[in-house]
């Protein structure tokens, strides 16, 4: 079986990570590649390390022409602009996995009040499926819309859904300390990630008002039917890629021990081939280039830490874009990504 991709926006960070997965995929094969500037690149003299694997040209979004050359398209452009293109390219018959946030809130009331303006496709947040495998994989293969998961809510959701599913700690007060490398603010030119300003730096930002906290707090709730109330608190590293979460939780009861707490995530995750529950403690570094997520638990000080550790570019976004792929196909959940 082959399955022809087309990728809206390659010259984004995304694009790119999902290009180089796709080259090593045993069934994928990249047929088009879209973009919306007004001069169209070549993606290898875009990005030369490309060159000799993969040499296509830029064309036009055209959604009836990619319908014509693929089954499936990512869509890796910024927010906003996926709203604009995905109503045509789901018209067009193709299936549309989405890297922006344009479809990962249910809610077109919710969505308004975090992103500040109205959603121009809300009859469909509803049917987007959220396309983290690991909490929703029995409702990704049908899907014709998946809205891939920002990288912060995969880290989070998978550290704490086992915890909150078992009744193992409670659903309020729950603080997520998160630190993330800076391609998580994506490609585009900015004064305050430019390296003089990032480089020996280490920042707060958004604190409670960050826009993957009701993301967060969304997934929870459809994972565990609790509504669960958080608080966000991000960092960047002065690091290009990883996240590294440190969450706060109040334990339900006083006689929960640490085995309590790796037992909810052996039963959750034991068949996961994508989650690693260690002993020791998460470090970006051994996530890096990889579509893990490394998970560990204490009990310390009266409160349950959990930690959580993935490759924001990678399981936060490219790669966990073609596991959903892979469930849409009924591929081995490991194609190009093990």
């Amino acid at each position: 079986m082959t399955i022809p991709v087309a990728i809206l926006g390659p010259t984004s960070y995304t694009g790119l990570y999902l290009i180089q997965i796709l080259l090593r995929h045993p069934s994928a094969k990249i047929t088009y590649l879209a973009s919306q500037r007004g001069e169209l690149p070549n993606i290898a003299e875009e990005f030369p390390q490309l060159m000799g694997r993969c040499e296509l040209q830029c064309r036009p979004i055209d959604p009836k022409v990619i319908a014509a050359e693929a089954e499936v398209v990512f869509t890796c452009v910024p927010h906003l602009a996926a709203m604009e293109h995905v109503p045509g390219l789901l018209d067009a018959g193709l299936r549309v996995i989405d890297l922006s946030a344009d479809y990962r809130l249910a809610d077109a009331i919710m969505y308004e009040k975090v992103y500040g303006h109205p959603h121009k496709d809300p009859d469909r947040l509803e049917d987007a499926v959220y396309g983290l495998p690991e909490l929703f994989g029995a409702e990704i293969p049908e899907a014709d819309l998946v809205a891939n998961p920002g990288c912060y809510p995969t880290a989070a959701s998978l550290a704490i859904a086992p915890l909150l599913a078992q009744g193992l700690v409670k659903d309020t007060g729950i603080v997520i300390n998160a630190a993330s490398g800076i391609t998580g603010a994506g490609r585009r030119a900015a004064l305050q990630y430019h390296f003089p300003e990032m480089n020996e730096a280490f920042l707060p930002y958004n604190v409670g008002t960050h826009r993957h906290q009701p993301e967060i707090e969304q997934t929870l709730a459809a994972a565990t039917d609790k509504q669960v109330q958080v608080l966000f608190v991000p960092h960047l590293l002065p690091i290009d890629r990883g996240i590294l979460e440190s969450i706060y939780l109040d334990p339900a009861r006083d006689n929960i021990t640490e085995e309590d707490l790796y037992d909810a995530y052996e039963e959750a995750y034991g068949d996961e081939p994508f989650i690693r529950i260690r002993n020791d403690l998460p470090n970006v570094k051994h996530v890096r280039d990889t579509n893990f997520c490394d998970l560990s638990v204490r009990l310390v000080g009266g409160k349950v830490v959990a930690f959580s550790a993935i490759d924001n570019m990678i399981k936060g976004a490219s790669g966990q874009a073609v596991q959903n792929m892979n469930l849409m196909f009924k591929q081995p959940a490991t194609a190009g990504l093990a």
